[in-house]
């Protein structure tokens, strides 16, 4: 993993904006349809060359594909990729993820959102009344060798071409890996989280095997505690959370910490969000799991200020962090120099070596 002490490195989370050109293939996969798999495969790798090199122009030091090969979610892409796992149609009233502290609150705001999302582009997308729950129905086990060797071989391509010598990967972490799922195979739910991570590590393992970055992703580490507490208490919380982190590393065996990066965040949905946990009060765990960066969102008007739980953390020896410093939350654009003193904040507390 890169580091510096000439100046700051930049990175980002990961996901880019699809080009139109791939968007019909896109739209044939989620959709079940029949589509030219030449035609795709040719037009996923030029698209995934041409944006690797659009972030080189933009002084991107360490780039993603913009998690183009993924025809689903950031998270829910793991069904293309593991066995054990149907979709059932459910009332949007019974879909697991519409339901937190902050959709009760403000479910006026929520309903007019959900409007104005419409339903899921998914296989789904034509029964506007329901939406589709990832059922496990048998054994998991990893059945996507053939999709991450193609996501790997194009963005390698993209990084020589393009000149650089380190990129990363994003994938689901364990806990985020199709989080609204319901299990009726597994004898409990934490059995079917460990069968997930177990599935999971084949891809965690071929990304570092090929020589890039890996890049777990969690929402759902965060999010949770809005769906949970209350009525549940904080402690039930953090228990959930120490069995999630337990999980990780234990997945993450045999890879070297400074491959990896963790990126943990509050959700990208433009709401309220005023039953995020604090930063503050889980900020030990999220240290605790096994990697060589940190990701945590920090620019956005309900976090930003959370750059001062650094002031009383000590961040590992030879750990990085990378604070989100621009927001997608928003679609003001921040100034130049707003996101350069947002910068200074973390480099002042914890050395700029130290922050990407």
């Amino acid at each position: 993993m890169q580091r510096s002490t000439e100046r700051i490195l930049t990175t980002h989370v990961g996901s880019l904006i699809r080009p139109p050109e791939l968007l019909p293939f896109i739209r044939a996969k989620q959709g079940g349809q029949p589509y030219d798999q030449p035609a795709y495969a040719d037009c996923l790798e030029k698209s995934v060359k041409e944006i690797v090199a659009r972030q080189a122009a933009a002084g991107i030091d360490v780039p993603s594909d913009g998690e183009f090969g993924k025809s689903i979610s950031w998270s829910q892409y793991a069904l293309e990729r593991l066995s054990g796992f149907e979709r059932r149609p459910v009332k949007p009233v019974d879909n697991p993820f519409r339901r937190g502290a902050d959709r009760a609150r403000f479910a006026e705001f929520y309903a007019e959102l959900d409007a104005a999302d419409g339903p899921p582009a998914s296989a789904a997308a034509s029964a506007t009344t329901s939406t589709l729950l990832a059922v496990c129905t048998g054994p998991i086990a990893y059945t996507g060798q053939s999709e991450i060797q193609r996501d790997i071989a194009n963005f390698k391509a993209a990084l020589q071409a393009a000149g650089l010598k380190e990129g990363f990967l994003p994938v689901a972490a364990p806990s985020s890996v199709i989080p609204d799922r319901k299990n009726e195979h597994y004898r409990s739910d934490e059995d079917c989280l460990h069968a997930i991570a177990a599935a999971m590590r084949a891809e965690y393992r071929a990304i570092v095997d090929a020589g890039l970055l890996l890049q777990r992703d969690d929402a759902r580490f965060a999010v949770t505690y809005d769906r949970m507490v209350p009525p549940a208490s904080m402690q039930d919380y953090r228990r959930w959370l120490e069995v999630q982190v337990e999980v990780m590393n234990a997945a993450l065996e045999g890879i070297p910490e400074e491959r990896v990066r963790y990126h943990v965040c509050w959700g990208s949905w433009p709401g309220p969000h005023t039953s995020d946990v604090p930063l503050k009060e889980v900020v030990d765990l999220i240290l605790k799991v096994r990697a060589g960066a940190y990701l945590i969102e920090g620019a956005n008007p309900r976090h930003e200020h959370e750059w001062r739980v650094w002031e009383g953390v000590k961040l590992p020896k030879g750990r990085v962090l990378v604070p989100g410093v621009i927001s997608h939350a928003t679609n003001v654009v921040e100034h130049p120099e707003l996101v350069a003193e947002r910068i200074a904040r973390f480099a002042r507390l914890l050395g700029r070596e130290n922050v990407m």
